[in-house]
């Protein structure tokens, strides 16, 4: 197994940047306002840890799509992660925070897990993942991925209990959906400028 600090390094980075304003960060912030925050970082790590592995082992085959459908792709899963955001609940926020949660370790670890499992397929950082496994080595990337991804699901339940402490959940649903139109929007704009 060789290791090249750099592409450790290149993979943090880019898939750390990547995840900050995905969906997945603000599920792990929503779910960290309700839940065990430790038990939900569990489930999201496990959760992230599959998809590394999943994503480094399909590197080579992500490289034969072309670009524009790996574009078109994140356009939709942004703005499918808008929509769900933007639409959110009947407005009461009170029956969000105080409605049934999980409280054990493993209905929150199944929560937690199942909920970025199934969000992450065919995410920007897993194909991003998959494409730096494809050129930059599959060890280096596994671990620069797998950290990045776990430490922004624990900067995430961090900030969710300082923010819900201070903001209404509707309110950072409502900035997170922005953002993900906004990517959404960007995303498709590349497809014809890039």
């Amino acid at each position: 197994m060789h290791l090249d600090p750099f592409a450790v390094l290149t993979a943090f980075g880019l898939i750390f940047l990547a995840e900050l304003p995905d969906k997945t960060m603000f599920a792990s912030l929503a779910m960290g306002t309700r839940m065990r925050p430790l038990y939900v970082w569990f489930g999201t790590s496990a959760a992230f840890l599959a998809h590394v592995a999943i994503a480094v082992g399909a590197g080579s085959l992500i490289g034969l799509l072309p670009d524009w459908i790996v574009k078109l792709v994140s356009a939709a899963l942004f703005a499918f992660g808008a929509f769900m955001l933007l639409r959110g609940g009947d407005g009461n926020e009170d029956d969000a925070a105080s409605g049934a949660t999980a409280s054990g370790f493993r209905p929150v670890f199944a929560t937690a897990f199942a909920t970025v499992f199934i969000s992450e397929w065919g995410d920007l950082t897993q194909i991003t993942t998959a494409n730096l496994a494809a050129t930059e080595g599959t060890w280096s990337t596994a671990i620069g991925a797998a950290a990045a991804l776990m430490s922004v699901s624990a900067l995430a339940l961090v900030a969710g209990r300082f923010i819900a402490k201070r903001v209404p959940l509707r309110t950072v649903q409502r900035i997170g959906g922005l953002c993900m139109a906004g990517l959404a929007i960007w995303s498709l704009t590349e497809i014809f400028v890039g």
